[in-house]
């Protein structure tokens, strides 16, 4: 059962959009989520989509290389260049779309991903601020149904979370 609500909002002068979501886990559960690419690749996409890692090298200066693959077999590839890293605190990451082998589509912008991690007794706080080079990139990513398909793929992590959480 999904019982929290995803906040999303759209600040075009600034190009940046805000995501933020508490999840009833605590904080070394939900941080284990976002950095072990097997716990990643059963909540990141979409359903019917499922994200499938290739290698994930979670460090600074590391990457993550997935992609996310359709129900028709189809694949959009993506990667993840870590900046920064404060565990249980702090991810700063670049996200491109790219080919299997990590190339930038520039057909597609560069996101620049901060993610925050807060922990309240037995809530954690996940802060999204994704900002972007041009307003035209923020919107392009809003119109590919961004908003959508990430709070579909936050409420997959909260149903994997409950599954963690309460068999603990």
């Amino acid at each position: 059962m999904i019982n929290k609500e995803t906040v999303f909002s759209k600040d075009l002068q600034n190009k940046k959009l805000t995501i933020v979501r508490a999840f009833d886990a605590p904080l070394p559960l939900v941080w284990n989520a976002w950095t072990d690419p097997a716990i990643l690749d059963q909540w990141w996409a979409p359903l019917p989509w499922r994200a499938e890692t290739k290698t994930m090298d979670f460090r600074e200066g590391g990457f993550r290389l997935y992609n996310m693959k359709g129900p028709d077999g189809e694949k959009s590839w993506n990667k993840e260049i870590f900046n920064t890293i404060e565990p249980q605190k702090l991810i700063v990451n670049d996200a491109i779309f790219c080919d299997e082998e990590g190339h930038r589509n520039h057909d597609f912008p560069v996101m620049y991903w901060h993610k925050q991690f807060s922990q309240t007794g037995d809530e954690t706080t996940v802060n999204v601020e994704i900002t972007f080079d041009r307003e035209e990139d923020l919107e392009k990513i809003v119109k590919m149904g961004f908003r959508e398909g990430f709070s579909m793929g936050l409420d997959n992590l909260e149903r994997y979370l409950s599954t963690q959480f309460y068999a603990s």
